[in-house]
């Protein structure tokens, strides 16, 4: 039988903690090929439209799960598949827009706690959406974060995202009136936007910065300026493949020097302990998130066995023989 798992009940199970584990554990997993992982790809429709699909396998659990989403009207539709390859069966159907924003969030979490400096206590969010509040919270769960400046072209959502954070965080959270103000004393400076041009500047980055750059997976699209890019001494990105495809930052920054991505390396080797981090505390370092399918494995198996401990979800019927 296969369990349908909504929205409200992945909400209900699924933590940042808990994110933040099961994405460190599979990225070990992914470094030493027992995880593989298909990149997204994307049908560009009529209207606007798009259908993105991305998958991940991992081999020794028998597992392979396949993220499917849909962009129409200006809305996005996400759904998470889990199978079992031992038995070929669908275990479950997993509604997964909080889901992703969970696991993006947790990952940012995760190269947080291996690139930023241990001291880091000051962060700034550019992006007021709820991918930015997932952002901000698995910043706050690897770092003792004392002050965070937020901003967004939106003053009103801005103040919103701030207060709201503050009380959800305990921590001082202010809005910021321009991306300069933000970013200017920050030790982790994180973008989630939806934005295709540069939120932020080169000149506002200190030396000793850490960066996550998650809003633009899109090869014309990016947040970071190259001269951003330039000034980082380690960059990581989920994968390069699919960075190859999408990452705009880096594609745009690299034009000029296709051989700068030879020096690109992949989280899950630096979760791993494959190669290094920062090794330098003036060192800027820069992990670009696209999101690939190897999180949504992970995040899939943590909310399917959280519903059956917790008898949610309903049970559907498929394949059955007469």
């Amino acid at each position: 039988m296969t369990l349908h798992i909504s929205e409200s009940e992945v909400r209900k199970v699924f933590t940042l903690p808990l994110a933040i584990e099961a994405v460190e554990t599979i990225s070990k997993r992914q470094a030493h090929g027992e995880v593989l992982v298909h990149s997204r790809r994307r049908f560009e429709l009529p209207s606007g439209a798009f259908f993105h699909y991305m998958a991940a396998a991992d081999v020794p659990e028998c597992l392979v799960a396949t993220k499917q989403y849909t962009y129409v009207g200006g809305r996005l539709k996400f759904l998470v598949c889990l199978f079992s390859t031992e038995s070929g069966d669908l275990l479950a159907l997993i509604e997964a827009d909080v889901l992703g924003q969970v696991r993006t969030g947790a990952a940012s979490g995760v190269a947080t706690k291996y690139l930023a400096r241990a001291d880091a206590k000051t962060a700034a969010i550019i992006g007021t959406g709820g991918q930015a509040r997932t952002q901000l919270g698995a910043i706050a769960a690897v770092r003792p974060l004392e002050s965070v400046w937020v901003y967004g072209r939106d003053a009103e959502r801005r103040t919103k995202f701030a207060a709201e954070m503050s009380a959800k965080l305990g921590i001082q959270v202010r809005a910021a009136a321009s991306a300069e103000e933000a970013t200017r004393d920050a030790a982790i400076v994180c973008t989630a936007t939806t934005a295709s041009q540069p939120v932020t500047s080169a000149e506002n980055i200190a030396p000793g910065t850490h960066i996550n750059a998650v809003g633009a997976n899109h090869i014309k699209k990016r947040e970071l300026d190259a001269r951003t890019v330039a000034k980082c001494d380690r960059i990581f990105v989920d994968s390069i493949e699919q960075s190859r495809l999408e990452a705009g930052d880096l594609v745009l920054a690299f034009a000029a020097d296709e051989k700068r991505w030879d020096s690109v390396r992949e989280l899950s080797s630096l979760v791993a302990g494959i190669c290094a981090g920062r090794t330098d505390e003036s060192h800027i370092t820069l992990f670009k998130s696209n999101g690939i399918a190897a999180w949504d494995l992970a995040a899939a198996l943590c909310v399917y066995r959280l519903a059956k401990e917790q008898g949610l979800g309903r049970r559907l019927s498929f394949w059955q023989t007469t």
